[in-house]
Parts: C-alpha cells; sequence; structure tokens
C-alpha cells in the first residue's frame, strides 16, 4: 500500500494533497492507512513539496467528515445490524447493551481518544453512532480529536519525519504530547536565542 502511495507521489506533486484526503476513507471503517498517508504527505511538506497547513487541514476535514458519515451510518443501520437475528444474537445484543452503558458513562473521551488508537479510531465513530451518542457531544469530541491528531502527526511528519512519526505510533498519547512540546519548546528556544543574538548582530552591522 505505501508502495502505491509513493507511485501517486511520482506522478505530481499536487496529488500528494490525495493522501490525507484518505484519512476520510478510514474514518467510515473503510480499512486504509490514513495515519501512514498523513505523515507521508507532511514529509512532502518538509521537502517543499507541498504545503504543511494545506495537509493538515486536509488531514483534518477528512478525519471529521469520515467519522461523521461512520457516525450516521452506525446510527442508522449499527443497531439493527446487531440485534438481527441469526448466531449469538444473544451476546450481541449483551455487547450493545454493554456499549450504551459504556458510552453514557465514557463517551465523549472514547471518542476523542480514539482518534489516537490505530486499530480503534475506525469503530469509534461506527459505536457512538449505534448507541445512539447525542450529534452535537460527538462532534465536539470528534473534532477536537480529529483537529489535535492531524496538527500532531502533521507536524511530527515535516519536523521529524518517518522515525518521529514511527515512535509516536509506537508510544500513543502520550508519546504525542511529549513530541508537540519538544517540537513547541525548540521553536521558543530558537525564537529566543534568536533575539539575544539580534543586538549583536546589530553591533556589527554599525562597526
Amino acid at each position: 500500500m505505501i508502495a502505491r502511495l509513493a507511485a501517486i507521489i511520482g506522478l505530481s506533486n499536487s496529488l500528494g494533497y490525495l493522501l490525507p484526503a484518505i484519512i476520510g476513507l478510514e474514518s467510515m471503517g473503510v480499512p486504509s492507512p490514513g495515519e501512514t498517508a498523513l505523515v507521508l504527505a507532511s514529509i512532502l511538506a518538509s521537502q517543499g513539496k507541498l504545503q504543511i497547513w494545506l495537509v493538515i487541514l486536509i488531514g483534518a476535514v477528512s478525519a471529521i467528515m469520515g467519522d461523521n458519515i461512520g457516525y450516521l451510518l452506525g446510527r442508522r443501520y449499527g443497531r439493527d445490524l446487531f440485534t438481527a437475528r441469526g448466531p449469538f444474537q444473544h451476546h450481541r445484543v449483551r455487547a450493545i447493551e454493554a456499549g450504551d452503558r459504556f458510552f453514557d458513562k465514557h463517551g465523549p473521551k472514547a471518542v476523542f481518544f480514539a482518534r489516537w488508537i490505530a486499530l480503534v479510531r475506525f469503530a469509534a465513530a461506527w459505536l457512538a453512532g449505534i448507541n445512539h451518542m447525542h450529534w452535537r457531544t460527538f462532534f465536539f469530541w470528534n473534532a477536537l480529536g480529529g483537529i489535535s491528531w492531524a496538527i500532531t502527526f502533521g507536524l511530527v511528519g515535516y519536523f521529524g519525519g518517518k522515525a518521529a512519526a514511527h515512535v509516536l505510533t509506537d508510544v500513543g498519547i502520550a508519546g504525542a504530547a511529549l513530541l508537540v512540546v519538544g517540537v513547541v519548546g525548540g521553536l521558543i528556544y530558537l525564537k529566543l536565542k534568536d533575539r539575544r543574538e539580534q543586538p549583536d548582530r546589530d553591533e556589527e552591522r554599525k562597526s
């Protein structure tokens, strides 16, 4: 799959913007490398082939739109599919009931943190819809998760490349927070250093 994505990039740099759009398919529940696509697009941006702000924007919008489609599908069809007559119906009904209780108590947190877990994010929107989580609540926490996730992975791919992105994937949200703090701290340090050195440069120009 990654090889195919690389081939797309090779055809045209502008087509690289299709990479973060893949996130929408993953969010709807279609198995696809959304996280990898965002990182690859961010690395292209670090090479000057794409604009990082547009990569992050497309990634965030795709994640939010895909999740909302998944939510609507789950709300409309999911419960009927799970409770339909057939093998293990009793267990499926009990799972739905447990999900209802879980989302009543932890729904917002589940929607937000699911975005950061690769094997969970594609199912969270469906589960929220199946359990009839209030749409406004879902949208707020889903948008918050999608935007923060796109910014984090976008900046990690842009400043740190594939190695940093792999670390982020392995350590999860804790690593995301640390990496963001590190990137922001580094930028602040460079800015302060530049300000301290500015008077010296001014003196050199005068002399």
